[in-house]
């Protein structure tokens, strides 16, 4: 390749870590004074170029004849850094040529296809090692005078270096540290560092000798590398890591762990060395534990479980240790074991785990956390807030003790639970840190291998139960970036594994926190290596995607092959919402719901889940009371706001309810309603907002739910907008059959542990990190958590108001008793046993569903608070006919061709005393209020 003229304003060059100078070339028409760094400094300048491959630089597009110089800057060191790396210390430059975008690359970056492209022609080996420096664009006018300056993103022509060829990067099998025949080898790909060094400590993390290990660079891929002898094996390690950072505009020497990690010291402090098939990470019996394949998709039942809400409160573990931690499951009698048998019992077969890798946000030393159990005396010694630290408050009485002391009507109590949560053991834990390593703060030895143990007992525990184990991963984010205590990747190659903005080149936080870019190789890489170790390793069967539409299809799509490689019934499924800064496919196909539809990757469905429990889930104060859904009364049983304007809530009743029925077919897109303005249209036709109902090709494509983590329990959603008139009893009957639309949908159902036991969390939309008081699970059926205070005011004190008028104006028809608590959870178990009972309601084809599903009571002259659903049986399997009765008043109507049909024998056989008054005479059907009824045309 021809070598272009460089200009070199500085005489030292690159030297040591870069193995050799890049060539001084005089040949620009170029002032040495023209880009001296005092002017570069006094220009105005962002992120804006995008270096997309090794020969094409993108600049937003300008009004202006300018020319264009691509700059190599100096770079100080951090006042920290003290390094034997000599690096190039000259303002190095080459003009750019202005050229057209091909369209292949315009499609490739959608975002950037207005923008301006610029050839660039430097030698491969030159290009990489400008990487390693801070590059920036400089905008001159005729005079040569700089005008702007655009720092360079460089992580798409990293990817085109590095991972775009045969055996490079992307295709290395053994990143991180590798136990080998006769050594222990580490590997870090840094394609940007100036130098990497591995530091090893021994077990009390003492240096070890020799403390210090250089590893050398390939050229070829960007990896580190360096090997040990074999007695390095369980010792543990770090990274130090040289190189240039965004952030401080510095070369930094930076402390990291592995990104790669499978072991970790106590708050992952420390990375540690192991190999995961040793004996120590293995629970006795880890080869013979029960495998619980699925036949189809549609066989499964989540159950979403968090980890600390399972066991926290539960007075019943024998071993007080294991409460809120991984081994809570390996209890014979407590009440959390008793239910989930029966849960299993019932046909729930595949319990979901909220986040269990580890995560960024509690201190895994559970000596210097604060529990709930812990005296008022710690509290304040920890937080040293005025809250705790009141001389008339008792030192040592417990901190949930004096919870149950303070008013429940002011805001003190959820004062207090603000003021100890940055210190407590609690978070939902989406603030990932290490990918594929257990979090710690659920084992009771958090050190090395022993996490490993124990989560693998919990696995173990669960498949021995007959359930399946899902993970719940975040790889859309991690917990922090820059140079933050959290950051990993971003400390090892800056800029690359995050998304930034494509002007400021800030790191994009739509999903909370700072947005990973799984479209980069290195990233989608990192997703694919950790999602094989969990299903590899831990033998877990299936993954739930946070926000998952932030990633491509593409990635999605080709993690799910290696996955089911390994494990050929492993389910992914996650959340398809089509927001933030790739919307709309704006950077590439996403993997939201309707771009997913035929993959049989499910998406969570909000279209079922807004038409039941009313929609406007970011609605504050009197709307979220005014937004009933068809679950909690809208038309047939108005709250206040509703009843003076009956028709504009019958209108949107007949709305919602069209919807509605689309989404117990599994929204599929070609499935064809008669509406209520008495067409036939197919579920893509029918409008949620700017949306299709319909958006799927196949049920696995759909995940049915009404509750999970997120917002509002069921049954604080249900109290915002149930009338106030309605009887106790009758607000248990709405919560269970909200819970029916989605057992009886076809597609997927999910379920948010707790719900059938009627669970609050006092009103609270975001429990991430309120810890157990708010998050309680009571397994003994004793309370559901309802009024246990107001809400923090960080996420509810908007709420405030209409949650004090609601307590007020129910006068205790929303507080439920024990008794009431048992019906529900046996009436649910009922439903799940005959959703199970039949594959009618596990339909596998869209064609299936199609044939055999059908709705009456539909169309013009449809009566209001009655949904009902057939599905035609065959000889094997008795047909089925299911009646949900929203209203509060029985209701009759007449199937003629159903005049065999009689009331499925679990439910005549069942707890509920009103289900059994639903009667069929000679196809004249009769619904009590508030009823879901299933008929069958023969007893099974």
């Amino acid at each position: 390749m021809r070598r272009l003229p460089l200009t070199l304003l500085t005489t030292t060059l690159l030297l040591g870590a870069c193995d050799k100078p890049i060539t001084e070339h005089s040949t620009n028409k170029i002032s040495k004074n023209q880009f001296s760094m005092v002017k570069l400094s006094n220009i105005h300048s962002d992120f804006s170029a995008h270096w997309l491959t090794p020969n094409l630089i993108l600049l937003p597009k300008s009004q202006l004849e300018s020319q264009y110089t691509l700059l190599s800057l100096p770079a100080s060191r951090s006042n920290e850094t003290t390094s034997d790396t000599q690096f190039n210390d000259a303002l190095l430059s080459i003009s750019l040529t202005q050229t057209s975008l091909p369209e292949k690359l315009a499609e490739k970056f959608p975002h950037l296809k207005d923008f301006q492209a610029f050839t660039v022609n430097l030698p491969t080996e030159d290009t990489k090692l400008w990487l390693k420096k801070p590059l920036m664009v400089v905008e001159s006018n005729k005079q040569n005078t700089p005008m702007k300056g655009a720092y360079v993103q460089t992580a798409n022509v990293i990817d085109a270096l590095y991972t775009a060829g045969e055996n490079d990067a992307n295709e290395i099998t053994d990143l991180g540290a590798t136990i080998k025949a006769d050594s222990v080898q580490f590997k870090l790909w840094a394609p940007t560092a100036l130098s990497v060094k591995v530091k090893l400590f021994n077990d009390d993390k003492s240096p070890t000798t020799p403390n210090s290990v250089t590893l050398k660079e390939d050229k070829k891929t960007g990896a580190w590398s360096a090997q040990v002898e074999k007695d390095f094996h369980n010792k543990y390690y770090r990274y130090e890591v040289e190189v240039y950072h965004p952030v401080s505009k510095k070369i930094e020497l930076l402390t990291v762990t592995d990104p790669y990690s499978l072991s970790l010291s106590t708050n992952s402090k420390y990375s540690h060395i192991i190999d995961l098939g040793q004996q120590s990470t293995l629970p006795d019996g880890w080869f013979e534990q029960h495998d619980n394949p699925v036949v189809n998709p549609e066989d499964n039942i989540f159950y979403e479980t968090h980890i600390r809400d399972f066991s926290a409160h539960d007075s019943s573990i024998s071993q007080p240790l294991n409460r809120g931690k991984y081994l809570a499951f390996t209890e014979q009698n407590s009440d959390g074991i008793k239910h989930l048998k029966a849960l299993k019992s019932a046909g729930i077969n595949s319990i979901h785990l909220l986040p269990t890798f580890d995560i960024g946000t509690v201190n895994e030393n559970s000596e210097q956390v604060i529990d709930l159990n812990d005296p008022i005396s710690k509290a304040c010694q920890v937080t040293k807030s005025d809250l705790l630290c009141d001389e008339k408050i008792d030192a040592d009485i417990s901190i949930r003790e004096y919870l149950t002391q303070l008013p429940k009507s002011d805001g003190s109590r959820q004062a207090i639970v603000t003021a100890v949560k940055a210190v407590d053991n609690y978070n939902w834990g989406y603030d990932p840190f290490h990918y594929t390593v257990p979090e710690g703060s659920y084992a009771i030895n958090p050190e090395g291998s022993a996490r490993i143990r124990e989560f693998r007992t919990m696995v173990q525990r669960l498949h021995n139960l007959g359930f399946r184990v899902i993970m719940d991963v975040v790889y859309n984010h991690t917990h922090q970036a820059g140079l933050e205590p959290t950051a990993i990747l971003d400390k090892i190659v800056p800029n690359y594994y995050h998304r930034l903005d494509p002007i400021t080149g800030e790191i994009a936080q739509s999903t909370c926190c700072d947005n990973t870019a799984t479209e980069r190789a290195m990233m989608e890489k990192l997703m694919i290596d950790s999602l094989v170790v969990w299903t590899r390793d831990y033998k877990i069967d299936g993954f739930r995607f946070d926000l998952m539409a932030h990633q491509p299809k593409s990635a999605m799509l080709k993690a799910r092959a290696a996955v089911q490689a390994i494990d050929a019934d492993n389910y992914f499924y996650g959340e398809g919402w089509n927001f933030g800064e790739v919307a709309n496919n704006q950077r590439f196909t996403q993997a939201s719901q309707l771009a997913l539809s035929g993959t049989e990757i499910g998406t969570f469905t909000d279209r079922l889940r807004d038409d039941i429990r009313g929609g406007a889930f970011t609605a504050q104060g009197a709307q979220l009371r005014k937004d009933q859904g068809i679950g909690n009364g809208l038309a047939t049983i108005p709250n206040e706001l509703n009843s003076e304007n009956i028709t504009e809530s019958i209108n949107h009743y007949f709305i919602m309810a069209d919807q509605l029925r689309i989404g117990l077919t599994g929204n599929l897109i070609n499935f064809p309603l008669v509406t209520y303005k008495g067409e036939t249209a197919l579920g893509k036709d029918i409008r949620y907002g700017d949306q299709p109902s319909g958006y799927a090709l196949d049920p696995a494509d759909t995940i049915n739910y009404v509750s999970k983590h997120d917002n509002q329990t069921l049954w604080d959603n249900n109290q915002y907008r149930i009338a106030y008139d309605v009887s106790t009893h009758d607000r248990v009957r709405m919560q269970l059959q909200s819970l029916a639309f989605v057992v009886f949908a076809q597609g997927i159902p999910f379920i948010h542990m707790g719900s059938e036991l009627l669970r609050s969390k006092g009103f609270l939309r975001d429990s991430y990190d309120y810890g157990d008081w708010y998050n309680r699970v009571d397994f003994s059926k004793q309370s559901n958590n309802y009024d246990i205070g107001l809400p923090p005011a960080e996420k509810d004190q908007a709420n405030w108001q209409i949650i004090q008028e609601v307590l007020k104006r129910n006068e205790g028809r929303d507080i439920v008793s024990p008794d009431d608590i048992a019906f529900s959870s046996e009436v649910f178990l009922e439903l799940i046993n005959i959703r199970m009972s039949s594959p009618l309601y596990r339909l596998t084809t869209a064609e299936d569903i199609i044939e055999k599903v059908r709705f009456h009571n539909a169309g013009k002259d449809q009566q209001l608070g009655l949904i009902i659903m057939s599905i035609k049986g065959n000889q094997q399997e008795p047909a089925q006919l299911v009646v949900f009765n929203t209203s509060a008043e029985a209701k009759s109507f007449t199937l003629a061709e159903f005049t065999q049909y009689q009331l499925h024998p679990i439910l005549a056989n069942g707890v509920d005393s009103r289900v059994k008054q639903s009667v069929n005479k000679q196809g004249t059907f009769t619904i009590p209020a508030l009823t879901t009824s299933v008929f069958t045309d023969r007893l099974p």
